[in-house]
Order: C-alpha cells, then structure tokens, then sequence
C-alpha cells in the first residue's frame, strides 16, 4: 500500500511541476523583447509590474537548467535559461563586479547591490547552465562571482541598515545561503576548497543558531552563538529552519555521516513543533521563542514558500532515517498544502494565505515570488521518492 502511495505521490508531482507550474511561467514570464523574465504576475498570468528582481532572474536560470541537465534536454527549456543568461549578463552588474537588486524592464538599474542573495542565486543559475551548455565562461564567470562573494562575507562587506559596532548579530540566512550556494556549484565544478567553507556554514547552523535549551533552530544570534534578548534574538523562521534542513541532510548523506544527519533530524522535529499550527493547520511563518508578540505582522500567514521546503525535508528524512513519523508528517502537511495553496482556476499556486487558510493575496509572483521553491520542490520531490520506491 505505501508503495503504491509513493508511486502516486511521484506521477502527480510530475504532473503538477510539468502540466502546470512549468508551463505557466513558460507562457506569462519570458520577456522576448528586452531578455530576462516578468515575476509580478496577477492571478491568471497578466504583468502588473515589468520590474525585475536579480535574484529570481537567477533562480529561473537555475531552475530551467536544472530540468533540461537532470529531467530532459528539451530546447524550449534551454532556449527559457538563455533567455535570463544573456540579461543579467549584460545588466546585472555595476562597475565593481557587484550585482544590482532591481532593473527597469530593459535592464537600467533601479536598486543598488543588497546583501549577497542577488550574487547567490546568480552563481548557482550560472553554474547550471553551464552544465548544460558546456560554456567554460560562464562557469568561470560563476567561479570568480562565488569567491568574490566568499571574500565579502570573511571581512564583513554586507549591506544593511544596521550599525553592527553596536550589536553585532549573525543571521541564519549567510551559512545557510553560502551552504547551499557551495553545494551547487561543487556539482558542476568541485574544488577543495568548497570542503572547509560547508563545514564553517555546519559549525555555525549546527552548533550556533541551533540552541538545545529551548530546542530551537534561531534566525538571529551574537556571533559567539549566545542568544540575543530583543524580538529579533528571539525569532524563529520555520520555514527556513526546514530548509536549512534538507541541505544540511543532503551534506550528511553526501559524506555518510550519521551524526550530521541525526543533528538536522532533531532541527527538523523542532522545528515542526514550533512552527506548525495545531489550530488550523499549516506552517506559522515567524514565531516567537518567549511566546512574546512577535514584531513581524505577517507572522501568522501561511506562505508558499515554507510548505514547498517542509514537503521535500520531510521526503529526505524519511528516506535517509526509515522512520515513519517523517511520513506521516509528510502526509499531513501534503494534505494541508494541495487543499490550500494551489488555484483551480487559473493554475500555479497563490503564495499568500491568512492564518486560517484562505487566500490574503491572489498574485502568483512578484519581487518575492518566482519560478524557483515549488518547481524546485516538485523536481526534488519526484527524484527522492523513486529512490524510497527502488529502496
């Protein structure tokens, strides 16, 4: 019977990520004309803002790439990552190598450089199509991308509205950003030198923002790993706890060690308790240790995002520790899920739901949301479960 469950599970994901999600950004995202892809699309697919945001101009890369190297060379799928390739190529960049946030439709920069996610995204997209390709420029472009990000973050260079002299605060986000970045691109390259940066980034999620006290996986911590008494210090982000997760168990199964995968199941259970919502189901997406108010007011929505990382996190840890709880787990939050976010009508999934489950907004991409978490989790999703099959 949990055979055949998973042999279902699997065809209706393909489905999902090929009769539906792929095909609706194929059809509302590519811009022809100027390069690169719409994100801001209403709830049938028209533009309602022909901004672009670097970061999901990466992520689309990345995620088209990854299809035509790992589930069929299709050339459309080819022709969607040139498409991006060839705009952040020519736009994406100031004069110090550093990637801007926001262009104009034809790709004038709107918003400087923010932080290291534009750069990330840009690596691993970049990585990818060249895999695809066999382009040795762009993978060299990526490699010289990755190290200037890497040197960035050893001396502090991030930008932010903070004035860290007077707190300094770590947050989750680097480790597990730089993480998931080096595993990438290890993929497509491998370099030594990839081995001493993931263990930094385990080290610091592992055993710093992970706190067993309060059985907590932190956003926000001093960078000796204590914790931080303001609202801040005190955030829990389910959503990327659980998608810290999964890389860190696809790490551990990568090297076969127990211990790092034990360590990222006890995250996972945590991280469970925290965020789901007994009441009326689904992933909270802030909460607070303290059960104080939590200063972020959309912490009780239920975002896409969260629920495409728990689904996949919770596949891997089944399939790596045998255990049935990460299945019914599984099962649950799958229910929840497909009965809440996806829309009949027009396709794709709303990404912005009310704490009860119903839709807050009825948008399928903006500067936030794009072709990257549900196709990914979908793509992933499928592979790990005809492994649990063949296991």
């Amino acid at each position: 019977m949990e055979e055949k469950r998973q042999n279902e599970l699997r065809e209706f994901y393909h489905r999902q990520l090929l009769e539906d999600i792929i095909p609706f950004w194929m059809k509302y995202s590519l811009d022809r004309q100027y390069g690169g892809y719409f994100t801001c699309l209403d709830r049938d697919g028209s533009v309602y803002n022909t901004d672009k945001y670097a970061w999901l101009q990466g992520r689309q890369i990345w995620m088209f790439s990854k299809l035509y190297n790992e589930m069929e060379p299709r050339p459309e799928w080819l022709e969607v990552a040139t498409l991006g390739v060839n705009f952040i190529c020519e736009h994406g960049f100031d004069r110090r190598g550093r990637m801007y946030f926001a262009f104009t439709r034809d790709g004038r920069p709107l918003y400087k450089p923010w932080d290291i996610f534009s750069e990330t995204f840009a690596i691993i997209g970049l990585a990818e199509y060249s895999r695809a390709t066999g382009d040795v420029g762009i993978l060299k472009r990526a490699q010289k991308l990755y190290w200037n990000v890497i040197r960035r973050v050893k001396r502090g260079d991030l930008s932010t509205h903070t004035v860290p002299k007077t707190r300094e605060v770590e947050t989750l986000a680097i480790p597990m950003i730089l993480l998931v970045t080096t595993q990438e691109l290890e993929q497509v390259s491998p370099a030594p030198r990839f081995s001493d940066i993931i263990d930094n980034c385990l080290q610091k999620i592992l055993y710093l923002h992970a706190c067993d006290e309060k059985k907590a996986l932190f956003e926000n911590i001093a960078p000796d790993g204590s914790r931080l008494d303001s609202p801040r210090g005190r955030c829990i982000s389910p959503g990327h706890a659980i998608e810290s997760v999964w890389f860190i168990l696809r790490e551990g199964k990568q090297r076969n060690d127990r211990k790092i995968i034990d360590r990222a199941l006890q995250i996972l259970d945590w991280s469970l308790e925290w965020g789901w919502d007994r009441e009326y189901g689904g992933l909270f997406y802030f909460v607070d240790s303290e059960g104080k108010p939590p200063e972020q007011l959309e912490w009780d929505m239920k975002l896409w995002w969260p629920h495409t990382e728990v689904l996949y996190a919770l596949l891997l840890a089944y399939h790596l520790s045998g255990e049935k709880v990460y299945w019914d787990w599984y099962e649950k939050v799958h229910e929840w899920t497909f009965n809440h976010f996806p829309d009949p009508q027009y396709g794709e999934w709303f990404g912005y739901l009310h704490r009860d489950g119903t839709s807050a907004l009825y948008l399928k991409g903006s500067m936030w949301k794009g072709c990257f978490h549900l196709p990914r989790s979908l793509f992933l999703g499928m592979k790990i479960l005809e492994k649990i099959e063949k296991a």
